[in-house]
């Protein structure tokens, strides 16, 4: 895997910039993404990202485990789909759909880790 870690580390940064971007200016973030009425909640989501970034550490430097990206996939599957669900009912921007690209782009990613890198799961 340790040849194929760029995007790994790639989203590990894309998480981190989301998690304190609404916090550090929250001005450019709302004018980037729509106005919002719930600052509480685009600050709890963003948090809610951290444990993924320690995750992709955990895969990157400690061990390769299925099920740990399992949950980062599901992760990515998750906002993707609220972004693509949200943006076709005309609720959030279409800059919400970058990020459903970026999050579609990390799975395949993480099924090309599984699929061809990583070693096969044996049980027994």
């Amino acid at each position: 895997m340790k040849k194929y870690q760029t995007l790994a580390y790639v989203q590990m940064i894309y998480f981190l910039l989301t998690i304190i971007w609404p916090f550090v200016h929250l001005e450019s973030f709302l004018e980037i993404t729509g106005p919002k009425t719930d600052i509480w909640l685009v600050k709890t989501v963003s948090l809610l990202l951290f444990p993924y970034i320690l995750l992709i550490v955990y895969v990157v430097k400690i061990k390769e485990s299925p099920l740990v990206i399992l949950a980062i996939m599901l992760c990515c599957a998750g906002l993707a789909g609220i972004d693509l669900y949200y943006y076709l009912n005309n609720v959030i921007k279409w800059t919400y759909m970058i990020d459903c690209i970026l999050e579609i782009l990390f799975i395949v990613y993480w099924i090309f880790i599984l699929k061809v890198v990583s070693k096969p799961l044996i049980i027994g």
